[in-house]
């Protein structure tokens, strides 16, 4: 078997990357907040979320006594085929559920699934642990409550960059409580090593937020940090998507070989030429890609896995 990363590329992509190059011409790549003054800054201006029509149900749930709000957009005029988990990205630091929400009505409406969204704690104010235990939390109240609430039992996650380090969190606490409760799990460019002792976690070894969200930690490779240290054995399906240029490919390469080690069934797509976060860009990449998310699972949500 040949592996390099033109192996790793789907050459039908190839033209959509050429597609995509008008909308990343002169486009600077970002960088977090090198302190606490320019994450204020930064937080200041994000923009009011566009709201999503219809508005979706805003509630607290929770499980083992702590409640967390969440933001629940129901299919439109179909029994739900499922619930997706989805928790947003931003650095542990930034986003919201709301900031998704014209993106989960149309996740909800795509695959006539329940999509319910996790308002959890940010860093610094709530370091970790926090995050990953709101996260739990509503994973937990699904795992109760999916059934009578929605109708199905049919669950699944959806990370986006942060959301997909909370998301392998999410899957391996529930793994630690003898629960199994997703079918699959996608998992969008996340950090899977915050303790920089990795190649790929030292790329980003002098990024803010990472102090920022490990807080007074005492070993960043704690699993429940950095999931590419943990036992992955027992998860369930995942698709790993990342672009080649984003500086968390290495972090993405090493977690997807990880999870095949250990058994799990995984499938890793690079899309070429795109940068962090070009899944919610105006490009055809990010169409490609959305319809590859749309299609992974509606698969997995329809088959039982």
């Amino acid at each position: 078997m040949r592996l390099g990363l033109a192996h790793l590329v789907d050459p039908r992509l190839l033209p959509l990357a050429e597609q995509s190059r008008a909308f990343y011409d002169g486009r600077v790549p970002g960088r977090g907040p090198s302190g606490p003054a320019e994450l204020d800054a930064l937080r200041a201006a994000v923009p009011v979320p566009v709201p999503a029509d219809p508005p979706p149900l805003t509630e607290l749930v929770g499980a083992d006594g702590h409640t967390v709000p969440v933001r629940i957009h129901l299919p439109a005029g179909v029994p739900p085929a499922g619930v997706v988990l989805e928790l947003h990205g931003g650095g542990f630091y930034l986003g919201s559920a709301a900031a998704s929400d014209v993106r989960n009505r149309r996740l909800a409406d795509a695959l006539g699934v329940v999509v319910v969204s996790v308002d959890y704690r940010l860093a610094p104010e709530h370091p970790w642990p926090a995050a990953p235990d709101d996260c739990a939390s509503v994973a937990l109240w699904l795992a109760e409550h999916a059934a009578d609430r929605f109708g199905t039992t049919e669950l699944a996650l959806l990370g986006f960059s942060a959301g997909s380090t909370l998301a392998a969190a999410t899957l391996l606490r529930m793994r630690e409580r003898g629960l199994a409760p997703f079918r699959t799990a996608v998992l969008q460019f996340g950090t899977f090593d915050l303790s920089g002792q990795t190649p790929a976690g030292r790329r980003i070894a002098d990024e803010y937020f990472l102090d920022a969200y490990a807080g007074a930690a005492a070993d960043r490779t704690h699993p429940d940090l950095s999931p590419v240290y943990a036992d992955l054995t027992g998860l369930p399906p995942v698709l790993l998507v990342v672009g080649a240029e984003d500086v968390l490919l290495e972090d993405n390469l090493a977690m997807a070989g990880r999870l095949a080690s250990a058994g799990v069934d995984v499938a890793l797509s690079v899309y070429p030429e795109a940068p962090h976060g070009f899944t919610v860009h105006p490009t055809p990449l990010a169409a490609a890609a959305t319809a590859e998310i749309d299609a992974w699972l509606a698969a997995h949500l329809t088959s039982g896995g």
